[in-house]
């Protein structure tokens, strides 16, 4: 990889290419997701938690067998939302340093140079004529802000799922036909027991707090699994 920190000077006619593809790393049966994105993301994937040594992290189940995703057709996504991990392309944020002993300074948008969609004559320019953002560019900063605060602030709410006992341990076992089950195993999801039996003081506080709405969202996800069920046998020609 090599990062650079972009400028209407230096890179005033450089264009990138938004597509994606399997050589871009999109090609995961699973995207980190974080908690802006659960209204998007629920109307297409289902979302799961995974317990790693940071903490739990959220993330969009998107294919079965490994490296897979079912909803990436060649060098774009069929799927309404892109998860912004995936939307990102090959841009970055990074903190500028005055020196070594410095302050991190304001968070600034990098590319990396090597991604082979840097310089594609055929992509999208990333400032305009008179040295102003172009579009592309502003969506990027949007996705870059979206993911450069959630890190931050993902951990808590999680950790406030967690403690209200809402998530249960499981194995996802998916059946796409008669002689074709697969699993999911070591993820955890939203108990709809758990979150239905929650009342009075705990509950309130749970909707101040967008817990509520959070977990919500995320256990209504799970639906979408038979929508993966289906994709999955239209590319392997499986009957249910």
């Amino acid at each position: 990889m090599n990062p650079v920190q972009i400028n209407n000077i230096d890179h005033a006619d450089l264009r990138v290419s938004p597509r994606a593809g399997a050589e871009f790393g999109n090609a995961a049966n699973q995207a980190l997701v974080f908690p802006a994105e659960f209204e998007e993301l629920q109307r297409e994937f289902a979302i799961i938690f995974r317990r790693r040594e940071t903490g739990l992290q959220a993330y969009a189940l998107l294919g079965l067998d490994r490296d897979e995703n079912l909803f990436l057709s060649g060098d774009r996504w069929t799927s309404r939302y892109v998860p912004a991990t995936h939307r990102r392309g090959p841009f970055s944020i990074g903190i500028a340093r005055d020196s070594t002993d410095a302050a991190a300074g304001e968070p600034m948008i990098h590319l990396d140079m090597d991604d082979p969609r840097v310089g594609d004559g055929e992509g999208l320019p990333l400032f305009l004529e008179h040295g102003g953002n172009a579009p592309y560019l502003n969506l990027i900063s949007g996705v870059l802000r979206l993911l450069y605060q959630e890190m931050e602030s993902a951990p808590a709410a999680y950790a406030a799922l967690d403690d209200a006992g809402l998530l249960t341990p499981v194995t996802l076992t998916i059946d796409v036909s008669d002689d074709s089950r697969f699993t999911v195993p070591d993820v955890f999801v939203v108990d709809v027991e758990r979150l239905a039996a929650v009342t009075g003081e705990p509950l309130e506080r749970l909707h101040r707090s967008g817990i509520l709405r959070l977990a919500i969202l995320a256990a209504a996800s799970l639906g979408n699994v038979q929508q993966l069920i289906g994709r999955k046998q239209a590319l392997s020609g499986a009957t249910g």
